[in-house]
């Protein structure tokens, strides 16, 4: 690749590119080659993801083979290492249902403040702070956070809420909160972000307080990415594992009242993947139907995210 000067009648001095063909050939390969390897790496992450419905869906046959779907979403009793098993996923979700409200009560009003406050009010210098030592919340181990809950908050509430039981669903739901309060803050405030200076600008010049500017201007134009990031959040409490098999319990029951343990559905997928039970049984291919349960509900949180991302995304 060589400089020439060209001095022609436009003007004596203006450089001319001049590109080798073996520049242009590599440069070609370059591109075909990261094309591929792109490429390659989308289609691993599908494959994964089929690889793993594919299992789901083949081993839950075998369990529904011999026991009624009907039966499955209608029984209120969950025994199935017992004498007289009984299979109702009912009391599994509304366990994973109770505590992953708890989560979204604290997360949703904590996150949506904190995504305001470094959105809109903070100083881009501690934005440059606060935001990256609140995303470090998402790199704790989850076990971690399962034992804080279970021996540090739970006696702590214990002293405070008479009838606090040693495991419930209340601490496990609170600490689940804390855990996703990196995802809801993070989306929530890249969404924030995105909304036009403009926007703000007419607000403070129609007489809007910058907290009436958030509340009324700025949240409204970023609807759609706070609501994914709400469902996001909520995706990511429902199928959270360590916290609630360590500190919420492993008793299935129909869960209604926070203050005491329970199972859910993540728990007892690691309560029977201890291998007490032999391969291939009954018992054994609850795993399967349960965990097929958890990415149906998974999946329709993303399908409602991505609806509502697309009902409500403002184009500016």
């Amino acid at each position: 690749m060589t400089f020439t000067d060209n001095p022609g009648s436009e003007g004596f001095g203006r450089s001319a590119l001049a590109v080798s063909p073996q520049f242009l050939r590599r440069r070609r390969l370059v591109g075909l080659l990261m094309r591929a390897v792109l490429f390659a790496m989308a289609l691993v992450s599908v494959l994964v993801t089929a690889g793993i419905v594919y299992v789901l869906i083949s081993e839950s046959a075998k369990f529904f083979a011999h026991v009624s779907i009907v039966d499955f979403l209608t029984d209120t009793e969950w025994t199935p290492v017992f004498e007289n098993p009984r299979f109702g996923i009912v009391t599994l979700v509304s366990g994973t249902f109770v505590s992953s409200l708890i989560a979204l009560l604290v997360a949703v009003p904590l996150g949506t403040i904190l995504a305001i406050y470094i959105s809109e009010f903070a100083q881009p210098r501690l934005r440059e702070i606060v935001k990256p030592c609140l995303e470090l919340l998402a790199g704790v181990p989850t076990v971690a956070f399962g034992y804080f809950a279970l021996l540090f908050l739970t006696p702590i509430f214990r002293q405070f809420i008479p009838g606090l039981s040693g495991f419930n669903l209340l601490v496990p739901g609170i600490v689940m909160g804390i855990m996703i309060l990196p995802y809801i803050v993070s989306v929530s405030e890249d969404a924030m972000s995105a909304v036009p200076a403009s926007l703000r600008e007419g607000a403070y010049a129609l007489g809007f307080t910058r907290l009436q500017t958030a509340v009324r201007v700025v949240i409204p134009g970023a609807f759609s990415g706070v609501t994914a990031a709400f469902i996001l959040g909520m995706s990511r409490a429902v199928g959270e594992t360590m916290v609630v098999a360590i500190a919420a319990g492993q008793q299935a029951k129909i869960a209604y009242n926070p203050l005491e343990g329970a199972a859910t559905i993540t728990a007892y997928i690691v309560q029977i993947s201890l291998g007490d039970l032999p391969h291939g049984s009954i018992a054994y291919l609850t795993i399967f139907a349960a965990g097929l349960t958890l990415f149906l509900m998974t999946l329709a949180f993303n399908v409602v995210a991505f609806w509502l991302r697309r009902r409500y995304r403002e184009v500016y």
